[in-house]
């Protein structure tokens, strides 16, 4: 997720109503994603679900499918990325992307599946619900029972700004899948067992709970976590500072929202929210090839003002957020909402927000309507970042 504003063409528009299909889905229509789901083996994932749903003769077998589906898909693509059967085709093993464009084509088929018993709207958006829970893999984190080992939660988010460029990746998906269900060995020499989730890059499923909704079960079990996100070119960011505003970027549906960020109980919501990840030893540590850094910078307006300034040394007392370290974009978003849910629920883990390097395509590939979907260099990049991901964790972790 980046952490400023970008130059975005002329978005795609999606028709509004019952039974049409979104911003995101409409872009499954285009060469590079069937192409990446066509070299990944994934383009059989909609047919077949497609053909499971004409046999469907009740709400209750489609809520079955639909968990039983969304949670293959995310099994299927975890297995794919870590090695384990069949790559199903050539595009490289570690991409996040098949996953991101074979959900976009179950729940298109969802949003257009009219059903003999009929479905109302609500039930249909609940479908669409569970396939978004179990496809993200935000119903199958699973830590074994023990004392003698580590629990580590790590999220991460879909491609976005794709109108951009439909080509992208995102290198904290491709993280979350490279660690879900691995185990490490943390900076002070204890085992630890990682599982990670996801999360989609839409306003909307912020506003509606869709983080504290996932991550509320699960922070009492563990010892650390880290929100993983695409932030800045050629260098990671342990982000310190969280704010509490969302400055209205479009989001993966071409919809803005900008103002407070809606949460529970907004009368006790603080402007600012810190990072409790040992960002010292991060920085320290010698985790990869890219320079990390204890980012500190914040936008604030100060108490008693009324126009936004840059502080490089992070908030001053009373000040109202505008930008938290990691921006005013949905990755400031989670981690405010995920360091704001420890803080509610009296938690003293350590947990924080990473920003990953910008994933680069090789050189004479950057052209979006003429480009490769992939590169040998755009591999390497990929690779690179996910191991140094790893290493931070374990060091986050320790």
């Amino acid at each position: 997720m980046t952490f400023c504003t970008l130059a975005v063409p002329a978005p795609a528009q999606a028709a509004t109503g019952p039974g049409t299909v979104t911003v995101e889905e409409l872009r499954l229509d285009g060469a590079a994603p069937k192409e990446i789901l066509a070299r990944s083996g994934f383009d059989d994932v909609a047919p077949e679900f497609t053909r499971e749903l004409q046999g469907v003769r009740s709400y209750g077998a489609a809520q079955r499918l639909v968990s039983r589906e969304g949670t293959r898909l995310w099994r299927r693509a975890v297995d794919r990325v870590q090695g384990r059967g069949p790559a199903g085709g050539d595009l490289s093993r570690d991409d996040d992307r098949p996953l991101y464009w074979a959900r976009l084509g179950l729940t298109r088929e969802l949003r257009l599946w009219q059903p003999e018993f009929g479905l109302t709207n609500a039930a249909r958006t609940a479908l669409i619900d569970r396939l978004e829970q179990t496809s993200r893999g935000q119903q199958s984190v699973d830590y074994p029972e023990g004392k003698e080992f580590k629990r580590i939660l790590v999220t991460g988010f879909d491609p976005f700004t794709l109108d951009s460029d439909i080509r992208i990746s995102n290198p904290s998906g491709a993280t979350a899948l490279a660690l879900d269900g691995t185990w490490i060995r943390t900076a002070d020499g204890q085992l630890a067992r990682i599982e990670t989730v996801t999360f989609p890059v839409r306003w909307q499923d912020f506003a509606d709970g869709a983080v504290e909704r996932a991550l509320t079960p699960v922070l009492p079990k563990v010892d650390a976590f880290t929100t993983v996100s695409q932030g800045r070119v050629g260098r990671i960011d342990v982000e310190r500072f969280n704010g509490a505003w969302r400055g209205g970027f479009p989001d993966n549906d071409n919809a803005s929202s900008t103002g407070q960020v809606p949460v529970a109980d907004p009368a006790t919501q603080p402007q600012w929210t810190r990072t409790t990840l040992p960002y010292q030893s991060i920085v320290a540590a010698d985790t990869g090839r890219f320079p990390v850094y204890d980012h500190t910078d914040v936008t604030e307006i100060p108490a008693g003002a009324t126009a936004p300034v840059d502080r490089p040394d992070g908030p001053t007392p009373g000040s109202a957020a505008r930008a938290g370290g990691g921006g005013d974009y949905l990755s400031n978003e989670i981690a405010y909402r995920a360091t704001l849910l420890r803080d509610r629920l009296g938690l003293t883990i350590a947990g924080g927000h990473v920003h990953t390097p910008v994933l680069e395509f090789g050189p004479g590939n950057t052209d979006p309507d003429t480009g490769a979907v992939t590169d040998p260099q755009f591999v390497r990049n990929r690779l690179d970042i996910v191991a140094q991901m790893r290493a931070i964790v374990a060091v986050a972790a320790g």
